[in-house]
């Protein structure tokens, strides 16, 4: 039995105890809009009512990647149109949905197979099962773009090993599925060609075993995760106080030649926050270091809540970034300011302080 829940680009399906939620957005990779949000959590809320259902798998049809995070083509629309009930409606229905994955009552498996990002992390990072693979991509890029990270993802990156969190954060960088089972993002390694066999699995089971017993029928063991050697160098680095203090030990770091070569450096790490807004890794820090001392998931939801509609409301670096990026694709963004010299010192204060109305819970 396949359905659509008020939006054709989510399937919901139920296949003997379990109850199938798909996203079906190709073209953009599950990229999901407010519609999207709404028709995953009803389909969650239809099976938290079904006796039959014992376990939810949410997936994706595209060969791409599970998701590639919000519509922000949308937003950008909504918000350059003076439409910010639009992007608050957005936002307070995308936590409501991690909060509600989070807490599902059902085991809920994520197969999160290729471009996982953003909005991705959201709807797979929450879940109780979470699938990689050999074609698995993750990512918080939320600094590329003049923003923060959301939809739980400053609890995910607070959580990880040493100060792979900030480090995840502050430069946007990729994960591939040995580096995603390593920072805490991921549970399970299964190859790409074996998922419809997990999936079946999951069908047809008749044993009492729970989706994670299972899966390690299927699990395999990846190459050791690059992060696990960069550790000595990012947290040295990704523990200083400021960030004017991160970067001058990058500084430091990069001239050593044991840390010189090719992919995960010091020297690259430094270019990426020269690249990146100052606002935005000044906000970024301080979210991931204050989350660490937050009770819980939903505690982080309100935080980020706080801090996305700071930026919606009062930073031009959001519209800009999903300009160069995504609109225009010049890759050319000018941030206001430019330099981190030239953050005004309350930055970071005026960006918590920020008044909302809070998340319903």
């Amino acid at each position: 039995m396949t359905e659509t829940l008020d939006d054709e680009r989510v399937l919901v399906r139920k296949h003997g105890s379990v109850g199938r939620i798909t996203l079906d957005r190709p073209r953009a990779i599950g990229a999901v809009d407010t519609a999207m949000v709404r028709a995953i959590a009803a389909g969650l809320r239809r099976w938290r009512e079904d006796s039959d259902i014992d376990t939810v798998l949410l997936d994706a049809t595209s060969d791409r990647g599970f998701c590639a995070g919000g519509d922000i083509r949308s937003l950008h629309e909504a918000i350059s149109a003076g439409n910010r009930d639009a992007a608050e409606e957005f936002f307070r229905t995308e936590y409501a949905l991690n909060a509600a994955i989070a807490e599902h009552p059902q085991p809920v498996v994520a197969v999160a197979d290729g471009i996982t990002m953003g909005g991705g992390i959201g709807l797979a990072g929450h879940a109780q099962v979470r699938i990689v693979t050999e074609t698995s991509r993750l990512a918080m890029p939320e600094t590329r773009i003049g923003f923060t990270p959301d939809v739980g993802g400053s609890w995910l990156l607070a959580h990880a090993p040493g100060r792979l969190g900030e480090y995840l954060a502050l430069t946007s960088d990729t994960m591939d599925a040995a580096d995603a089972l390593y920072a805490g993002f991921a549970d399970h390694f299964v190859w790409r060609k074996d998922l419809p066999g997990v999936i079946e699995a999951l069908e047809t089971r008749a044993d009492p075993d729970t989706p994670g017993q299972l899966l390690w029928l299927f699990d395999e063991t990846p190459d050791e995760s690059d992060l696990v050697v960069a550790r000595e160098w990012i947290d040295d680095a990704f523990s200083r106080q400021t960030l004017l203090e991160v970067r001058e030990r990058l500084r430091e770091l990069a001239d050593e030649p044991r840390f010189a070569g090719s992919g995960r450096s010091p020297a690259a790490a430094l270019a990426a926050l020269e690249e990146r807004p100052p606002t935005s890794l000044a906000v970024t820090l301080a979210a991931i270091r204050s989350a660490r001392a937050l009770p819980n998931l939903r505690a982080a939801l309100d935080q980020e809540f706080r801090l996305v509609m700071w930026f919606v409301a009062t930073q031009p670096d959001m519209l800009e970034g999903i300009r160069a990026q995504m609109i225009d694709k010049d890759q050319d963004p000018h941030w206001s300011p430019a330099r981190l010299e030239d953050l005004p010192d309350d930055i970071v204060g005026r960006a918590f302080a920020h008044e909302v109305v809070p998340l319903r819970h």
